[in-house]
Parts: structure tokens; C-alpha cells; sequence
């Protein structure tokens, strides 16, 4: 049994969970010293978003590798989208911190991801599975992009932010009114 829960795509979910704090610390440690003298970019932001990125990269390859050898377990189901809502809650508050993101976006963000999991909840207690839909995957896809442009400090990261905002809105709207039914019935 224990071999089944702790395969591999449950493995990468939980190594996700385990970098989101780093990814937090290296960009709250304010190591100063850039990385080059033409760019504006500390070490610690450089380190936050390398690990920032490898943890991003084990949430395409934990589903891919689910699905297609059928290691989907309840674990995971649990796991996966708790060590998204980590990861990129923590690349939020810190950046909140440097004011490189403005709050109100992130509690956007974050709200919608309450609520979504929400429904999912109350679907699920009524037998009824929400699969993520392809907004909600867009809208993941333009978040760790903005956060990753917004780490590095390049240009046009606050845009993106506010695209992945827009996308945040438009996926939540769209779960609710998938899932009005559920919550009304």
C-alpha cells in the first residue's frame, strides 16, 4: 500500500510543497548583491526563481506522469493543487513584501482559489468531481509566468500579472456557474 500512495507523481507534489518556502526565504533573505552589474537582479532572486521554476515544472510533469502510468490517487488529488495554492501563495506574500506585487491582486487570487476549492469540496461530499478546466490551466500558465517575470524583475511582469488576474476572475466565474447547480440544489 505504502508504494502506492508515495509514487512518483505523489513524490514531485510533495517536493513542491517543500520548495515553495525556499522560494519564500531566498527572496526574504535580501541577499543585495546582483548577479551582474547590468542587470537588477539579486542572487537571492536569481536562487528563488530557479527553485521557483523547478517546482513549477513538477506540477506538468506529476499529472503527465499520473495519467498516463494511472498512479492517480486520492493522496494526489489532495496533494497536487494544496502544493499549487503553496507555491504560488508564497511567491505572492514575498513579492507583496519587496512591493513588486500590490495585495489587492494577490487576495484576488487567492479568493478565487478558496472558493474554487470550495465548490470542489461540496461537489465532491455530493459525489460530483470538478475537473480543472482549460481556464483554469491558462490561468495557472500566466500566473507562473508573471511570477516568474516578477522575481527577475523583467519588464512587462506587472502586464502579464494583471492578464493572469483577469484569467483568475474569468476561470473562478466560470467554475461557479458550471457548479451553481451544486451549490444551489
Amino acid at each position: 500500500m505504502r508504494s502506492k500512495i508515495f509514487n512518483v507523481p505523489n513524490t514531485l507534489s510533495l517536493i513542491r510543497v517543500f520548495l515553495a518556502p525556499l522560494v519564500l526565504l531566498f527572496l526574504s533573505l535580501r541577499i543585495t548583491r546582483p548577479i551582474s552589474p547590468n542587470y537588477d537582479v539579486s542572487w537571492g532572486d536569481a536562487i528563488a526563481a530557479a527553485v521557483f521554476i523547478v517546482a513549477s515544472l513538477t506540477d506538468a510533469f506529476d499529472g503527465y506522469i499520473a495519467r498516463k502510468y494511472k498512479l492517480v490517487t486520492t493522496l494526489g488529488k489532495f496533494i497536487d493543487p494544496l502544493a499549487d495554492k503553496v507555491l504560488v501563495i508564497a511567491a505572492m506574500l514575498a513579492l507583496i513584501e519587496l512591493e513588486r506585487l500590490p495585495a489587492w491582486i494577490a487576495m484576488v487570487i487567492i479568493t478565487r482559489e478558496f472558493v474554487v476549492t470550495g465548490l470542489r469540496l461540496v461537489a465532491a461530499a455530493e459525489g460530483v468531481v470538478i475537473a480543472a478546466s482549460k481556464g483554469g490551466k491558462l490561468k495557472t500558465c500566466c500566473q507562473i509566468a508573471a511570477l516568474i517575470m516578477l522575481i527577475l524583475k523583467i519588464p512587462g511582469g506587472m502586464a502579464v500579472m494583471w492578464v493572469a488576474m483577469l484569467l483568475t476572475v474569468w476561470s473562478g466565474m466560470d467554475y461557479l456557474i458550471k457548479g451553481s447547480k451544486i451549490i444551489t440544489g
